[in-house]
């Protein structure tokens, strides 16, 4: 894609229909702050950015071109056709058309496997602020510094190899809580290769999904993100409360709902789109509380 080199920043004209805000906070990460309007500082793939989105522009601040085209531009899905996906899902039906609309620049991240694997065990039974200040616990106390901004110290995200090294009392230290355990377990697969995404590329996804489950403490929810957010399989619908509130009240005439009925209908009605259509329904849903108990 076309960009610009303006004073060691890179500069893309923002033609591409995309809205940093909604993508870095439609739930699909967790390594992220915000700056300002429309300015934020994230964490990915060992890298510290500065990006901004204004007057029809995105700025990445101190990025090389090296690093926009091999790391960013695969990070935030800048070369894939949403405008196409959009299309498509707005012609499914009246209610998902309404989710896609509202916003419609949130775009699919690619992120990294086994840091996307270890959040979203985190993140279970747990609230976003609380994730992320665990991910920062152990990424400070296990990984090394990337940079500072504003007088704070931002860390890469540990390795397997560290965080299983800190034992389960140094990952409680962290305020882990139960998930040490399922962190543990996680770490000592990968490093064995029993799980890698070199295993998973060559399965399909209900297999795929199968053995991310064989992790102590990872559910059908927590493996779907992680083969939607880092591993590009658009065919799953992880589904948490606001995914089952907002199917039960839009498509089940707001009547409680089975997991596995609400992924058959995902199959059916979405098929390789499902994952796509659920970040617009889920972020549609939880910024409106649709289906919330009054």
């Amino acid at each position: 894609m076309d960009f610009e080199v303006k004073n060691n920043n890179i500069v893309i004209k923002n033609n591409i229909g995309f809205n940093l805000k909604d993508t870095l906070e439609c739930g699909q990460c967790f390594r992220f702050e915000v700056l300002s309007d429309y300015e934020y500082l994230v964490i990915a793939h060992e890298r510290l950015l500065k990006v901004k989105e204004t007057d029809g522009e995105i700025i990445f601040f101190d990025t090389t071109p090296e690093d926009f085209e091999n790391i960013w531009i695969p990070y935030f899905d800048f070369e894939r056709d949403y405008d196409s996906i959009k299309n498509t899902l707005k012609g499914k039906d009246d209610f998902l058309k309404t989710a896609v609309e509202y916003a419609p620049g949130i775009k699919i991240l690619n992120q990294e496997f086994f840091e996307c694997l270890i959040s979203f065990i985190i993140s279970q039974n747990n609230q976003i602020p609380n994730i992320k200040r665990v991910i920062a616990n152990l990424s400070e106390a296990y990984s090394y510094p990337l940079g500072t901004l504003n007088g704070k110290t931002y860390y890469a995200f540990p390795t397997a190899e560290a965080l299983l090294d800190a034992g389960i009392d140094g990952l409680m230290k962290c305020k882990t809580g139960f998930r040490a355990k399922y962190i543990t377990d996680a770490c000592e697969k990968y490093i064995s290769g029993e799980i890698s995404t070199e295993r998973i590329s060559k399965m399909d996804t209900a297999s795929a999904k199968e053995l991310l489950m064989s992790i102590k403490g990872v559910g059908p929810k927590v493996s779907d993100c992680v083969l939607l957010f880092s591993l590009g399989r658009y065919d799953v619908f992880p589904t948490d409360v606001w995914v089952r509130r907002v199917m039960s009240e839009l498509y089940f005439g707001g009547k409680p709902v089975k997991i596995n009925d609400i992924h058959s209908f995902a199959e059916k009605n979405f098929g390789s789109l499902a994952g796509f259509a659920q970040q617009y329904l889920f972020y549609y849903a939880r910024t409106l509380k649709i289906g919330a108990k009054k």
